[in-house]
């Protein structure tokens, strides 16, 4: 019998939260009913996402005819309110404002702070936010926004520059020499592993010069003096320039991209907080290492385009390896040699400089990672091409 009596009981309990849930999940419903201090709209249902569907329309159509000079909205009666029923409940709040109408919310003090948390989003508001630029700004405002960036730009690099020349500073403001190990691995990284690519790219390049000179000299039977043309050009442009842009796309990208992992992982203001320089520990040896690591590379590189001419010219136009080395000797001499890799430092520097700079420029999302690393290849490969045009013709105003 008493087991009976607490089945029945238990049966009545779960009858009655049935009956609750069903009406808790009633879709959402509204009255307007009209009284002497105004319009009166009383929400009852659910005002969630789910039960929202049916009442759309009519408070759209609310929102936009709605004319009285007073409107209550009464909550007492919604089972619940997420943002779904809060945005129509504020955008019929603030149609009405916008023509003048006063709107009162009765209801949960909750829902009541969330409608009103909601942003304006009123056309009004719209046009107030968004003014309409002058043509004069539209033009120029990109262009004022670009120099003061060129500045910035500027001013961390000579901070950078200047910070790598007073010492490495591994502490600050106490000189302790740079860690040997540090630049040691970012010379495997940067110089070591980048040989094989360094190596194809030139015996490629200095094979389709030499082919595409031998092919253009035929026609005046001049065809020996290819010799002359790739050696003077590889030495002296060619080499540097394109080891340049090579490093720049796989080394600078690099610095930036693990720079930028660090100033999003906060592990540069770490550095800070444990009193080490993050120049120092992060720029120096990788700067260091890419001084040292380019005109390494860019010997690697003429020899490698040298050869692979001589392959070219020995397949292609008969100049066997001993006319070949023969001619280059008489094409080329010291000054030749030493214009292309008096370079090399230079555009190191500039390649590490600016990977750094564009590294603790990054923010704190995968999105600003990725716009830095683009940034830093493209400003250092167009940097790296302008240094190499001012020293062409300062070697051709010195006559080197």
């Amino acid at each position: 019998m008493l087991s009976d009596a607490k089945k029945k009981a238990r049966g009545d309990r779960n009858a009655g939260q049935g009956a609750a849930r069903l009406a808790d999940h009633e879709p959402a419903a509204l009255d307007l009913e009209e009284s002497p201090q105004g319009l009166v709209l009383r929400l009852s249902g659910d005002w969630r996402h789910s039960g929202v569907a049916s009442v759309q329309e009519e408070m759209a159509r609310l929102a936009k005819s709605a004319d009285a000079n007073r409107i209550t909205i009464d909550l007492g009666q919604a089972s619940h309110l997420d943002t779904a029923g809060a945005w129509l409940v504020r955008r019929l709040k603030l149609r009405a404002e916008e023509r003048g109408g006063t709107v009162t919310v009765d209801g949960p003090h909750t829902w009541v702070e969330l409608i009103e948390a909601l942003p304006d989003v009123t056309a009004a508001s719209v046009r107030k936010s968004e003014p309409r630029k002058p043509l004069f700004n539209l033009v120029f405002e990109p262009l004022g926004k670009s120099m003061y960036e060129l500045w910035d730009d500027l001013v961390a690099a000579a901070f950078i520059l200047g910070s790598a020349v007073r010492g490495a500073q591994m502490k600050l403001n106490r000189g302790s020499g740079v860690s040997p190990a540090s630049v040691v691995a970012q010379l495997d990284h940067m110089g070591v592993r980048a040989v094989p690519i360094i190596v194809l790219m030139s015996f490629l390049i200095g094979a389709i010069i030499a082919q595409q000179g031998a092919f253009q000299l035929r026609y005046f039977g001049a065809e020996v003096f290819v010799v002359d043309l790739v050696g003077i050009l590889q030495l002296r442009e060619i080499g540097v320039l394109l080891t340049a842009i090579m490093i720049a796309g796989r080394s600078g990208s690099a610095i930036t991209a693990e720079i930028g992992s660090m100033k999003m992982r906060e592990e540069v203001d770490a550095l800070k907080v444990m009193g080490l320089n993050p120049i120092g520990v992060l720029v120096f040896p990788r700067l260091l290492a890419l001084v040292i690591a380019l005109p390494l590379l860019t010997i690697i590189a003429n020899f490698a385009a040298l050869f692979g001419a001589a392959v070219v010219s020995l397949a292609y136009s008969g100049i066997t390896f001993d006319v070949f080395l023969g001619r280059l000797r008489e094409a080329i001499d010291l000054s030749t040699i030493a214009s292309g890799m008096i370079k090399a430092p230079f555009m190191a520097l500039i390649i590490g400089i600016m990977a750094a700079v564009e590294g603790l420029k990054v923010g704190g999302s995968a999105e600003s990672l990725g716009r830095r690393v683009t940034a830093s290849v493209v400003k250092s490969i167009f940097v790296v091409i302008l240094v190499d045009g001012l020293f062409a013709m300062f070697y051709a105003a010195i006559d080197f």
